[in-house]
């Protein structure tokens, strides 16, 4: 298979229509090879428009990887700089961590399951990515009391808990996908005060669930 042409194609044929079109960001996606971070049972589907499982040797996790524009479409949108510290809840396959380590001055990967978990650091160690750590840990709750800049959230939540809210640091953005299937929204949530914060809402979608994440209430009559 011709990655290379396939990966000009995502960019070409995925990524610029919809609407990305940061030059760093096009220009980050032919740097960091995705294909090395997918299961090899996939590798051929690497570049696809789709969700792609993540299998380990021990079987499926239940879980999968963003297709490339809407990873494309989070690193527009959060627009991390060098200075920052970012928390990602949801490694997966390593491949976000590692796009968000290139941009950013250090990155912390939380990851619920203990094989995807060391599935993404091997992947991110392969790829020479020495500024982001993967930790084994529940993101809804994640580990230390530290704040970051810029906090990811690798997949879809009922609600965005005001716990993980407040490790923002003012001014820092969280990104998430909230609502219930299958009918979505991406938010863009900034701290711009003590207890204040804005949403931006950014385009509809679908994704998995994160585990560990509390659901929205809902009313019976």
């Amino acid at each position: 298979m011709d990655f290379e042409r396939a990966r000009l194609n995502m960019i070409e044929q995925q990524i610029r229509t919809w609407d990305v079109l940061d030059q760093d960001i096009l220009d980050l996606l032919l740097v960091v090879r995705r294909e090395d971070f997918v299961p090899a049972a996939w590798r051929a589907m690497a570049f696809t428009d789709m969700d792609i499982p993540l299998t380990l040797p021990e079987g499926p996790t239940g879980e999968s990887m963003f297709p490339p524009k809407l990873e494309a479409r989070v690193l527009q949108h959060l627009a991390v700089r060098r200075h920052e510290h970012v928390l990602e809840v949801g490694t997966g396959s390593g491949y976000l961590a590692a796009l968000l380590a290139h941009r950013a001055r250090r990155v912390l990967s939380c990851e619920i399951h203990p094989g995807l978990a060391a599935f993404g650091a091997a992947n991110l160690r392969r790829a020479g990515v020495r500024n982001a750590t993967v930790e084994t840990a529940d993101g809804a709750h994640p580990p230390g009391n530290d704040p970051f800049d810029v906090i990811v959230l690798a997949g879809s939540v009922g609600i965005v808990p005001h716990d993980l809210l407040a490790r923002l640091n003012p001014g820092g953005r969280l990104f998430a996908i909230v609502g219930q299937a299958p009918a979505m929204t991406a938010q863009l949530i900034t701290r711009t005060g003590d207890d204040a914060f804005t949403t931006e809402n950014l385009f509809e979608t679908d994704a998995r669930r994160l585990r560990g994440f509390p659901e929205k209430e809902r009313f019976v009559f």
